[in-house]
């Protein structure tokens, strides 16, 4: 592609003159000096602990004649052209876009930010649509697919060149509609930037990524600034019961929608009856029965049926559509042992996911029956909600066993001890320490009797463990089924 095409919707400064920007072709846009070949242009990116003008003299090595930075290297490498740029991590979403024809412009790219809940809602709104017909595709934590295309996934977001490239890839295969999870890192990464979201919904926000952003009001601007910049004519959906709710709204230029169990909103549920096998609502009039499990699956079953209402489906279709929809893997997943208790396998690794959790299975336990929880908390991430997690799971549990998660380069014990230090002399006399986590779940599944909850937390869907910086082979599921099967 000619540079001057790619640099079309940017604002940069340059020594190249118009001749140089209109005859230069570019073979690729990158910001990995490890993926650059000959005729490549490189982003370099500015990253907390990495300066990307430091990566230019190999990307330039490999072959990279254009350089995009937001400030020009001291000393500038002879035969390359620099173009220099306020944001290298905006550019790098606007030159990814514009090297694949802008793929998000000739789709509904729909947005979900918030701690919790971001999966289920994206996940559900792709189900749905594809349930009735349309082509559509899906970014999320678990997994992404290009309509029915299974893509492994690596990142909440992907980067922003993987992020165009699959766009690109679900606009070539018929896509009409794009269902997205966009994290906090995300935004304040710029992923996104290129990207003409014609909706966003927003879930809610607890104590999250304070390990990257510092601080709840850096996570919280992070999120907000999804809405600050949806564009006009697009639709700004939050969810009202949460504090920071109208808070995402006071900047955009979107159309305004809000949806609620308790407060006054555009969009309103309530709920009927709790089982262990879904949830009776009341949905504009219509009892709708849910195969979803928990009031926070409620509020992702609102948000669903507000978005699909606000990008035009009939109200009778989405009604029955969503009540044929199942859960998410990883989210509430329920499995019933041969002995007669019931284990879950839940994703929650937030202390307000894992409340909201434990909550739903305080009300659907049957009476005199216990709750276990299996639970850990992963390395080298947010030390602070260590303890919170621990305080939530023992004051809603009857029995506790903390376990490692993803320790990734830390010490599991230190983990643990973290943990501990939120329990008091009563909340440790029924909890368990076990750091090898099948061991932990093994534990939990013999000390369970007929009847009792089982909730094994915080990894989910997740296929792996990485210990010391390794990924190895482990899933929470397989781990009980092969107990289970000890059991019949």
């Amino acid at each position: 592609m000619i540079l001057s095409q790619l640099l079309a919707r940017l604002d940069y400064r340059t020594s190249a003159s118009p001749e140089q920007l209109e005859t230069l072709e570019v073979t690729s846009v990158t910001d990995d000096s490890r993926s650059v070949v000959p005729g490549s242009l490189f982003v370099a990116l500015q990253g907390v602990h990495v300066d990307g003008n430091s990566f230019i003299p190999k990307a330039v090595e490999a072959g990279a004649r254009v350089c995009v930075v937001q400030q020009l290297p001291a000393e500038q490498l002879p035969g390359v052209l620099y173009i220099e740029v306020a944001s290298a991590a905006e550019s790098l979403g606007l030159l990814s876009a514009a090297w694949h024809g802008y793929p998000a412009e000739q789709l509904q790219v729909i947005g979900v930010t918030g701690t919790n809940g971001k999966t289920t809602i994206a996940t559900l709104l792709w189900r749905l649509f594809r349930s009735l017909g349309y082509k559509a595709g899906l970014l999320s934590t678990v997994c992404n697919y290009v309509d029915a295309e299974a893509v492994p996934s690596t990142h909440t977001t992907p980067s922003a060149p993987q992020l165009q490239a699959l766009l690109a890839r679900m606009l070539a295969a018929g896509c009409t509609h794009v269902f997205m999870e966009v994290s906090s890192h995300a935004m304040a990464q710029r992923r996104v930037a290129g990207i003409p979201f014609r909706g966003g919904i927003f879930t809610n926000l607890t104590r999250d990524h304070l390990d990257y952003h510092g601080s709840v009001e850096e996570y919280l601007k992070a999120k907000k600034s999804f809405f600050d910049g949806l564009p006009k004519g697009a639709f700004a959906l939050s969810n009202a019961d949460d504090k920071n709710g109208f808070v995402m709204l006071q900047n955009t230029v979107a159309t305004r929608y809000s949806y609620a169990l308790r407060a006054a909103a555009d969009y309103r549920t309530r709920i009927l009856e709790s089982y262990p096998y879904g949830t009776l609502i009341e949905l504009e009039g219509q009892e709708l029965l849910v195969q979803l499990v928990g009031e926070f699956n409620v509020y992702n079953v609102l948000a669903v049926y507000a978005a699909a209402r606000l990008l035009g489906l009939e109200r009778s279709e989405v009604l029955v559509a969503l009540s044929q929809l199942t859960a998410v893997d990883g989210r509430f997943q329920t499995l019933l042992s041969p002995r007669g208790y019931i284990a879950v396998v839940d994703y929650a690794h937030t202390p307000d996911a894992l409340l909201n959790v434990l909550e739903t299975i305080e009300e659907l336990r049957p009476k005199g029956a216990r709750i276990l929880c299996v639970v850990g908390c992963g390395g080298d991430r947010d030390k602070g909600k260590r303890p919170q997690m621990a305080q939530v799971a023992a004051q809603h549990s009857d029995r506790l066993i903390l376990t490692s998660d993803n320790p990734r380069s830390e010490d599991p014990l230190a983990i643990l001890a973290d943990m501990k230090a939120g329990l008091s002399p009563d909340e440790l006399a029924h909890t368990l320490v076990i750091a090898d986590r099948a061991e932990a779940i093994r534990t939990a599944t013999m000390l369970a009797e007929p009847g009792d909850m089982l909730l094994v937390a915080g990894k989910g869907h997740e296929t792996y463990q990485e210990i010391a910086g390794v990924r190895h082979h482990f899933d929470d599921r397989e781990i009980l089924q092969a107990q289970f099967a000890t059991e019949a």
